[in-house]
């Protein structure tokens, strides 16, 4: 059942990150070792991770998407990062939720890995 209630106007479309925690950055550079198969981008830079999530007892929830809702790997990429993040010290334990809202867009992807990809 979905909620056709639209978003209040100024309410983010994507939940913000704890940027500001000690392990945020760590968890990033750990997002970036997982890769689409498909694509030669890391699924962090791929604009794939929407929202790194860090509870103070540094319980880590990720909400992230896939370029398309067919896409092969669309089970097992969840896994990828919950296996890239939880050896992580520290990290207590870690969720991982696929979302399709808002749905990915090529202009979420990093000025790096556009290059990478040949869009600049």
């Amino acid at each position: 059942m979905t909620d056709a209630t639209p978003p209040l106007e100024g309410t983010p479309l994507i939940a913000p990150s704890s940027t500001d925690h000690p392990l945020y950055e760590t968890l990033v550079e750990a997002c970036r070792t997982v890769y689409d198969p498909e694509i030669p981008v890391n699924i962090f830079d791929l604009g794939l991770i929407y929202t790194i999530e860090v509870s103070d007892e540094n319980e880590v929830s990720i909400a992230m998407t896939l370029t398309a809702p067919g896409c092969p790997v669309a089970g097992d990429m969840p896994g990828w990062v919950a296996e890239a993040i939880e050896p992580i010290a520290g990290v207590k334990q870690v969720d991982v939720a696929l979302v399709w809202e808002p749905p990915w867009g090529m202009d979420m992807m990093s000025d790096e890995a556009r290059l990478e990809l040949g869009f600049m």
